[in-house]
């Protein structure tokens, strides 16, 4: 099928020059980077209550974050969508599509809140087993509150979405900052002041996410002279053709991120086998490697905006202009922080308090991720996102599963136990997934293959 024939031939190219596209990136960088601080000031805060309070809210975080990829996965899938119109100047049609998101996304969180209240405790036990009585009912009051949430938290996702497509990522941060300062208050408030223990903090979470909705919400209807409005979505009318692009890549992402996370838990269990020192030093390596890699999250949300535009535009030379400008940009990010870290990871490690064996053990973890990093996670990471933004979801999300459980899930255990390699094992894998997936991502994008999907 002709690409030329099905775009308009009055429909201009995106105009995206530096100063535009550092003003859409620098955003996204600081938003995902409030997103990691929030949940450590969370940890920090509830420890106050005691261990089985801070065991508790982390048992619940790691099920709250497989719904919460859900909800990234549709907004992934709207802003697609979204950016395609804008690209192609068609503003009704982005309009609609960001109504549809809206819809999607409420109606299915309003069905996860509803199926976690109702089986709160079942749900809790059927992934943990038998677990201490007050940790139990510590994951079981934040689970129940948090689980209201949810709603609040799919339409703030969705609207966030809906303003990145526009290019406005400084919205998202604003409100990103508004809600880190409410959740810091209400933990305060909640936990200290009024003494309501995990019951606060998740109450805190509620507000401040019911908050950040609502504040988007208002500024999608508010706005006339946006791009993208979301007037007139209380007259609720699904459009399935327009709902079915938006999960042509929301559902694929789902399962790509899903089953990444899941074979992130199995791998990470090998540390459980070779003891504390082991747990610890993965522990504090996944934290100094979490905010390196925030910068690499921002602009792949930002080259899903922009490649999407392009691409909506018929631009296919633009999307790879500024993919490759992007991936630059990336890659002399990356080789700075693992710079920074590799120099100094004697002194970053030290700051943790580890015990010797676990300190040596992250250093050794940080050598080998800061190469590997440098030199393959932001074809593995990065570039993903142009080829999703072209309606390749599909791919991205077989190359991921496939790289995950036969590179990183097998070859870590291979390493670790028959070749007696120990916990060094896990990362060395880490390494070995991020090159395959590098090559193969690349090896699509070279081919052009991608330019043959449709999304609109």
């Amino acid at each position: 099928m002709n690409v030329e024939s099905e775009i308009p031939l009055t429909v201009a190219s995106p105009d995206w020059d530096n100063r535009r596209l550092f003003g859409l990136l620098w955003p996204l960088i600081v938003e995902q980077l409030l997103l990691v601080m929030m949940g450590l000031v969370d940890m920090i805060m509830v420890s106050y209550v005691g261990e089985h309070a801070v065991s508790g809210v982390s048992l619940v975080d790691t099920v709250n974050f497989l719904f919460i990829t859900a909800f990234n996965a549709l907004a992934t899938g709207g802003s697609v969508v979204a950016s395609q119109y804008i690209g192609r100047s068609d503003g009704k049609n982005a309009c609609s599509s960001a109504r549809q998101l809206v819809y999607v996304s409420c109606f299915i969180s309003l069905i996860i809140m509803i199926f976690t209240m109702a089986a709160c405790r079942w749900f809790l036990q059927l992934i943990y087993g038998n677990i201490a009585d007050d940790v139990m009912q510590s994951a079981q009051t934040y689970f129940l509150v948090t689980a209201l949430s949810y709603p609040f938290l799919a339409l703030y996702t969705a609207a966030a979405a809906i303003f990145r497509s526009m290019g406005n990522s400084k919205i998202t941060m604003k409100v990103a900052v508004l809600v880190n300062i409410l959740n810091v208050a209400g933990n305060a408030i909640f936990i200290y002041g009024l003494g309501m223990g995990v019951g606060g903090a998740a109450l805190s979470t509620l507000i401040g996410r019911a908050i950040a909705g609502a504040c988007l919400l208002y500024l999608l209807l508010g706005n006339r002279q946006q791009i993208i409005t979301l007037n007139g979505i209380s007259k609720i009318k699904f459009d399935i053709p327009m709902i079915k692009r938006i999960l042509s890549i929301g559902i694929p992402s789902g399962l790509e991120t899903s089953m990444f996370q899941i074979g992130k838990i199995l791998v990470t269990r090998i540390f459980t086998i070779f003891g504390t020192a082991a747990i610890a030093a993965n522990a504090v390596t996944g934290a100094i490697n979490s905010i390196g890699f925030m910068p690499g999250s921002g602009y792949g949300m930002g080259l899903l905006v922009i490649a999407g535009q392009y691409i909506g535009a018929g631009d296919y030379n633009g999307a790879k202009r500024y993919t490759k400008k992007i991936l630059i940009i990336a890659y002399i990010t990356y080789f700075i922080i693992n710079l920074n870290v590799y120099l100094f990871m004697d002194q970053i490690a030290g700051a943790f308090k580890l015990s010797q064996e676990a300190h040596d053990l992250c250093l050794s973890f940080l050598r080998i991720h800061c190469i590997t990093s440098t030199l393959f996670w932001c074809f593995s990471f990065v570039l993903p996102n142009a080829l999703k933004a072209a309606g390749d979801a599909r791919y991205v999300m077989i190359v991921a599963a496939s790289t995950m459980w036969i590179i990183r899930v097998c070859s870590a255990y291979i390493m670790a136990f028959p070749l007696k390699l120990g916990p060094i094992a896990v990362v060395l894998a880490m390494g070995a997934d991020f090159l395959f997936r590098g090559i193969f991502f690349g090896a699509r994008w070279i081919s052009g293959k991608w330019m043959e999907k449709r999304v609109i």
